[in-house]
């Protein structure tokens, strides 16, 4: 059985179990998905189905994007992704799947974009140690030496420097389903997960 669905992270609160203990959560909103598309073996070389979600006008949506659903004959949605699936014949095209692929006790994986930080120096980026700040210094928050000389005379691929941080692909491994809410379409995962509020994330199957 697939475990895989589409979210919008709301943010983080807490949740007290049947124990009385207070855990942390991050609350996914949970979008119903419908299958607009199947790629099967023989054709793509894969078995995955093509999901949209997330409703949106009509006018908002490109030609091509709207030829997708017009051919799936469902009304058009805002996101299109794919989702691997042993056979894809399972699924019929029309058809919606819900947050009750998940329940709690599942452990699972959020993918997200991290929140985008701009250009950020050595000591935000890295963690990097700063220099002395008295005595004349002049050496506070800037990279440290850079290579070793003459010899080889340039600074090595991948050496830790100020640049552009955050706004990338990262994963949250193995968080615990706390709560499925079907009634508010609302998934409770333990713990922090990637990106802003109201960003999309991704929450699948825990693959360790």
């Amino acid at each position: 059985k697939m475990k895989e669905l589409y979210g919008k992270k709301l943010g983080m609160t807490q949740y007290q179990n049947e124990e009385g203990i207070v855990v942390p959560v991050t609350v996914i909103e949970a979008y119903p998905m419908v299958v607009v598309a199947k790629k099967t073996t023989d054709k793509e070389g894969y078995n995955a189905i093509v999901v949209g979600f997330a409703d949106v006008k009509e006018n908002k949506v490109n030609k091509p994007q709207k030829g997708v659903f017009e051919k799936a004959g469902v009304p058009v949605k805002k996101y299109v992704k794919e989702i691997k699936v042993e056979n894809s014949d399972e699924y019929e095209i029309g058809s919606t799947i819900t947050l009750d692929v998940l329940e709690a006790g599942d452990h699972v994986d959020v993918h997200g974009v991290s929140k985008g930080k701009g250009f950020a120096g050595v000591i935000k980026r890295h963690g990097l140690h700063r220099g002395p700040t008295t005595h004349g210094s002049n050496y506070h928050r800037r990279p440290g030496s850079m290579s070793a000389g003459t010899n080889p005379g340039r600074v090595f691929k991948n050496k830790k420097l100020a640049g552009h941080m955050g706004n990338v692909n990262r994963t949250a491994l193995n968080l615990e389903v706390i709560k499925v809410d079907t009634e508010k379409n609302a998934v409770l995962v333990k713990g922090s997960v990637p990106g802003a509020k109201n960003s999309v994330v991704n929450v699948a199957k825990s693959v360790k």
